[in-house]
């Protein structure tokens, strides 16, 4: 029985290869990859020449079985277009069918752009919450910032140039004007880190058109408590009842926004 080993490619500079990712990739059976081309880009700049297969979201369903019949013959390694494999890219499936089937699974660490960007922030690293992308409709978006207002840890995410102006307009309604830090086209030649609050990233990008993929390093709810005045208090309370929450956990979520204790919120809300 081979070994399943989910190895850590570069997020843009080539040079960040490990020499243990280097080995095992010259030497394993078989290479599932996101992208095959984009692979072949990354091996032929090392001159490893492994077999490579498609592994997509769009066929892995369809691939799995035939890549856990390759590692009844030999070792496989799965790569994705960037960065470690099943963190936000396809992979969960395969390590959950591999484990399922008693087959051994190695990590073969390597860059993550959640890890490069959020060490490189300023913020708090001691706790932080992944996100992944956000949801595409705007009510699921706003429902999964909801649930994290409260959460006193840094946030990240990733957001696409096309989407990224939508995305912080509705983290500054949802969350409030908290610190954030976009990172984009990190370890690639034009790598930048714009650091200020929300509202001053929406007025930076409408000035200089988003560029490049980023990554969204967003303060928790600790570094956004700012005591909110009673009118904005009442249209945040009322804005999440008229939308049917509860009262208990709207009163939560503004809480963990304005600075306002919940039984205060309770309070105005009565009146």
């Amino acid at each position: 029985m081979g070994i399943l080993y989910i190895v850590g490619t570069p997020i843009g500079n080539l040079e960040d290869l490990t020499l243990r990712a280097l080995r095992v990739l010259g030497e394993v059976a078989l290479i599932a990859a996101e992208d095959t081309r984009k692979a072949r880009i990354l091996l032929d700049h090392y001159g490893i020449h492994t077999r490579v297969t498609s592994f997509f979201e769009g066929n892995e369903q369809r691939k799995l079985e035939p890549l856990l019949t390759a590692l009844e013959h030999g070792d496989v390694a799965l790569i994705s277009d960037a960065g470690m494999p099943g963190i936000s890219d396809p992979g969960y499936s395969l390590v959950r069918a591999a484990v399922d089937a008693g087959i051994t699974v190695v990590p073969v660490p390597g860059p993550s752009a959640l890890i490069a960007a959020l060490a490189a922030s300023g913020l708090p690293t001691d706790r932080f919450m992944f996100l992944g992308f956000l949801p595409r409709k705007a009510s699921e978006q706003r429902a999964l910032l909801r649930e994290v207002a409260a959460v006193r840890a840094t946030l990240i995410c990733y957001e696409s140039p096309r989407r990224v102006q939508a995305t912080l307009a509705l983290l500054h309604q949802v969350l409030g004007n908290r610190s954030v830090v976009l990172c984009r086209e990190l370890t690639k030649l034009h790598e930048e880190f714009w650091r200020g609050d929300l509202a001053g990233a929406l007025a930076f990008l409408q000035a200089q058109p988003p560029r490049g993929e980023f990554t969204l390093v967003i303060g928790g709810a600790s570094a956004a408590v700012a005591l909110w005045e009673e009118p904005q208090v009442r249209a945040a309370m009322a804005e999440r009842l008229q939308q049917g929450l509860p009262r208990s956990q709207a009163a939560r979520e503004v809480a963990a926004l304005s600075g306002w204790a919940r039984r205060d919120l309770y309070a105005l809300a009565d009146k």
